[in-house]
C-alpha cells in the first residue's frame, strides 16, 4: 500500500510543478490552443479560451511515469513486463496526440493535418499495441465484468486482439471527446484511475479470487500514478483553465484506462467506470446518426458533445462540469459497488 501512496503523491507533485512550468513556457512563446469558430461549426461561446496554453497532458503523462518509477525504488516491487508494455502503449498514443497538438498550434487551427485520418491511425495503433500486450503477457482471454470467470466467455485469440484494440481506441477517443470543458476530462479520469487503484489492489490482496490478474500490485501503482497526476494537473485545469490538456493528454489517459480494464479483467465494467465518457461519445454518434438519417436537416442536440448542448440551453460552464462530475462519481461508485458485491458473494460461498 505504501508503494501505491508513493506513486500517487509523487505524480501529483510532479504534475503540479510540471503544469505550472508548461503554462509559463507556452505563454512566453505566445503559443496556445486554437478554438473552432462558426465557420467550422465549433463552439463560438468558447472563443474567449483562444490562446490558452495547451499540451498540458505532457505534464500528466510524464508525472505519472515519474510516480510509477519512484514507487519502484521501494523494495519488493518489481518492474513487470506487462506494465512496461502498457507504458509503451500509453506513450505511443500520447505521442500521436502530441504530434496533432503541435500541428494545431503551428497552423493556428483546431484540426491537425491528420484530423480526417487520425481515427484510422489510432485504431491501427491500438490493435497493434493490444496484440503485443496479449501475446507477451498473461492477459485473460475471456470476456469479463468483475473477474475473469464472470461471465467468463472465452474469446478466440484473434477476436481478443481486435476486441482489446477496439476498447483502447474507443476509450481514448471518448476521453478526447469529453475534453471540451475546463477540468471535465481530468476530473472524471481521476475518479476512474482511483477506481482501478482499488480494484487492482483488491486483486493483489485476494489472489485466490483474482488469480487471473497478472502483477496486480504494479497495476495498482500504475493507476495511482495516473490518478495523482490528474489531480495535480486539475489544480491549473479547473475552470477557468490556465492550461488545456490537449490530445496528448486525452489519448494517453484514455489508453491507460482501457489497458487497466483489460489487465484487471474488468472490460465490461469499464463502460460504467467511464460512464461520462460513454455518454459524451454516444451523444456524438447519436447526433451524427440523426443528422444523416434526416438528410442532413435535423439534429437531436443543439450541439454535440452533449456538454455543449447543456451550455447552449443556459447552464453555466461550471454548472455543467460539476454536474457531469457528479454523474461520473455515481458511475464509478456503482462500478465499485458491483465489484465489491461480487467479491462478497464469491467469498461467502467459499
Amino acid at each position: 500500500m505504501i508503494a501505491v501512496m508513493i506513486a500517487g503523491a509523487t505524480a501529483m507533485l510532479a504534475s503540479l510543478f510540471g503544469s505550472r512550468y508548461l503554462i509559463t513556457f507556452f505563454r512566453s512563446r505566445g503559443k496556445g490552443q486554437p478554438i473552432l469558430g462558426s465557420e467550422d461549426h465549433g463552439p463560438e461561446h468558447h472563443m474567449h479560451k483562444q490562446g490558452t496554453p495547451t499540451m498540458g497532458g505532457l505534464a500528466i503523462v510524464v508525472a505519472a511515469l515519474a510516480g510509477w518509477l519512484v514507487a519502484h525504488l521501494r523494495r519488493g516491487l518489481a518492474l513487470s513486463d506487462q506494465t512496461m508494455i502498457m507504458w509503451v502503449a500509453v506513450l505511443t498514443m500520447a505521442g500521436m496526440g502530441l504530434l496533432d497538438d503541435v500541428i494545431k498550434v503551428r497552423k493556428s487551427h483546431n484540426r491537425g493535418i491528420f484530423w480526417k485520418k487520425k481515427s484510422y491511425l489510432t485504431l491501427g495503433l491500438s490493435i497493434l499495441l493490444s496484440w503485443w500486450l496479449v501475446a507477451a503477457t498473461g492477459v485473460s482471454e475471456s470476456l469479463s465484468l468483475t473477474r475473469a470467470t464472470l461471465p467468463g466467455w472465452h474469446l478466440p485469440w484473434p477476436v481478443l486482439v481486435v476486441f482489446a484494440g477496439v476498447i483502447v481506441w474507443s476509450t481514448s477517443n471518448a476521453v478526447n471527446v469529453t475534453d471540451g470543458l475546463d477540468g471535465l476530462a481530468a476530473g472524471s479520469a481521476m475518479m476512474g484511475f482511483l477506481a482501478f487503484t482499488i480494484i487492482a489492489y483488491w486483486a493483489f490482496r485476494n489472489p485466490d479470487v483474482y488469480s487471473a490478474v497478472v502483477n496486480p500490485l504494479d497495476l495498482a501503482v500504475f493507476a495511482a500514478a495516473f490518478g495523482g497526476a490528474c489531480g495535480g494537473f486539475l489544480w491549473f485545469n479547473a475552470a477557468p483553465a490556465r492550461i488545456i490538456m490537449g490530445d496528448v493528454g486525452a489519448l494517453g489517459l484514455g489508453t491507460a484506462l482501457a489497458l487497466l480494464a483489460l489487465t484487471t479483467n474488468t472490460q465490461l465494467l469499464l463502460i460504467l467506470i467511464c460512464g461520462i465518457n460513454v455518454m459524451e461519445a454516444g451523444s456524438v454518434a447519436i447526433q451524427m446518426g440523426v443528422f444523416k438519417m434526416s438528410g442532413r436537416r435535423k439534429r437531436l442536440f443543439r450541439m454535440s458533445p452533449i456538454h455543449h448542448h447543456f451550455e447552449l440551453t443556459g447552464w453555466p460552464e461550471t454548472t455543467v462540469i460539476i454536474r457531469f462530475w457528479i454523474i461520473s462519481g455515481i458511475c464509478v461508485a456503482s462500478a465499485l459497488g458491483l465489484f465489491i458485491g461480487d467479491f462478497t458473494r464469491v467469498t461467502d460461498n467459499l
